[in-house]
């Protein structure tokens, strides 16, 4: 079974997340903030992230160009998700490694859908 980290700091927008990925089957574990992420994926790398940009102690663009810039993370996914809707909040965060931007509110297909396909490489 594939394990999702999610990280999101709001804890409705997280238990959301959440149970909207391990109802299509996937193991997740979850982080409330950018530091806590990196700390869990040192213990457990995760085989995708979903992320969020806007959260305290480091945001999910810094989140994002450090697990891109290392070799031992650099190959995971990042699906980063987030309120910031516009052109360019989508461009910066591609621009910082994600390998998908979904923008809130999302239908919940959207983002099953992009995790899985992510997943399946």
């Amino acid at each position: 079974m594939s394990t999702v980290l999610v990280v999101e700091d709001s804890v409705a927008q997280r238990e959301m997340i959440t149970d909207l990925l391990r109802g299509s089957g996937l193991d997740v574990s979850v982080a409330g903030d950018g530091m806590e992420a990196l700390e869990c994926i040192q213990g457990h790398l995760p085989d995708i992230i979903v992320m969020d940009i806007v959260m305290p102690k480091m945001n999910g663009y810094e989140v994002c160009r450090r697990i891109k810039s290392d070799p031992t993370t650099q190959s995971v996914p990042v699906v980063l998700c987030s309120s910031k809707g516009e052109d360019f909040d989508r461009y910066w965060g591609m621009k910082q490694g994600a390998d998908a931007y979904i923008a809130k509110p999302f239908q919940p297909t959207e983002l099953v859908g992009t995790v899985k396909q992510l997943l399946r490489g």
